[in-house]
């Protein structure tokens, strides 16, 4: 899904979703930010432009003279160590709260000189991904700092779809980074598996979805256990949720307001978590957000906003992030580490 221009916008998605219910628009595209309460960058396409199978970047930004890229690392936020001490903070809320799972993120700033196109970070992250895709938005709906600033990313995490009656969800949760020796990375993936604290991080979100999507479908099938998945960097824990809505009028984006923001990239239960993450962290913006669109028909998809950066207006600075989901059994270093990984999808694609 491709488009072009914007006849309108709208920063209250709920506004969005009113609009598409009273008829006369085509299609909104777009990204929700991972705080509800702040503005959205939701647009009203001019044209649109649908195409079947994988993306493919234009020759120009593969092999021509858009392909040059010079990129740096400026700045991590927070400091490694001081990272490590807000997660085991967090496993000490966890340990003695009703909080039962935050997700805590690390940023990481990127320079680059000359300034680079937003579209050629889209065209490196859609070529080195598992899947050949990927996503670019124009976060200027939202206004203020987001004005000019794009967001791109790679995501292997499906928020929801719909497909007429169909409803489909792929949540990912428990992860593990990918080892270069085929033998020891099959073992890691295995070890995940059966892990039972990554089994304890993903039923939370497993269990969200459930009760977000279940009063709106009349049937809803999730599998008792999760699958592995993964991308050239990690593996992945999912679980392929499907079902039938029971209200045709509910849309894509609709969906995608309801199940927002998962235990996957928030926590559990949501408030609680919401509250450690904005004491803890910058502010993400989009970031663990969602993108995507949603037609005239209800029809529409949204990935949630991971394995991402926001361009700058100018193009000189790209703010990128990773999180890892904390519960009570996890272990500081290693949740860094998985930070560290998930950024390698970001990074590598800039030659970093």
């Amino acid at each position: 899904m491709r488009t072009q221009g914007a006849r309108e916008t709208f920063t209250n998605p709920w506004e969005a979703v009113d609009a598409l219910h009273r008829g006369g628009l085509e299609m909104i595209v777009g990204a929700l930010p991972f705080a509800r309460e702040d503005p959205a960058a939701l647009t009203v396409p001019e044209h649109i432009i649908r195409e079947n199978g994988p993306l493919e970047p234009h020759s120009y930004y593969r092999f021509g003279p858009g392909s040059e890229l010079h990129a740096t690392l400026l700045a991590l936020d927070p400091a490694p160590d001081e990272h490590l001490d807000r997660v085991n903070a967090a496993i000490g809320t966890i340990r003695n709260s009703r909080l039962q799972k935050v997700v805590l993120a690390r940023a990481v700033e990127i320079g680059f000189n000359p300034p680079v196109d937003p579209c050629l970070v889209a065209a490196r992250l859609i070529d080195n991904s598992h899947n050949k895709d990927g996503f670019i938005a124009d976060l200027s709906p939202a206004g203020g700092e987001f004005e000019g600033r794009m967001l791109v990313g790679s995501s292997p995490e499906v928020l929801v779809r719909r497909q007429g009656s169909t409803v489909t969800a792929y949540p990912l949760a428990g992860s593990a980074a990918r080892h270069p020796d085929p033998q020891r990375d099959a073992e890691i993936g295995e070890q995940l598996h059966h892990s039972a604290k990554d089994l304890e991080e993903h039923s939370y979100v497993v269990d969200h979805l459930r009760e977000r999507l279940g009063p709106l479908c009349s049937r809803l099938d999730i599998p008792v256990h999760p699958e592995l998945t993964r991308t050239n960097e990690m593996w992945h824990l999912a679980t392929p949720i499907i079902g039938t809505l029971q209200n045709s009028a509910t849309s894509a984006l609709e969906l995608a307001l309801r199940v927002h923001p998962t235990p996957a990239i928030c926590g559990t239960p949501t408030d609680a978590a919401e509250d450690v993450i904005r004491l803890a962290e910058s502010d993400r913006g989009f970031y663990a957000g969602a993108v995507g669109w949603c037609d005239a028909a209800g029809d529409g998809e949204y990935m949630v906003a991971i394995r991402c950066a926001e361009v700058s207006q100018d193009g000189t600075t790209a703010r990128a992030w990773a999180g890892g989901g904390i519960v009570a059994d996890s272990d500081a270093q290693q949740e860094f580490d998985e930070t560290t990984a998930k950024l390698r999808t970001i990074l590598r694609s800039l030659g970093l």
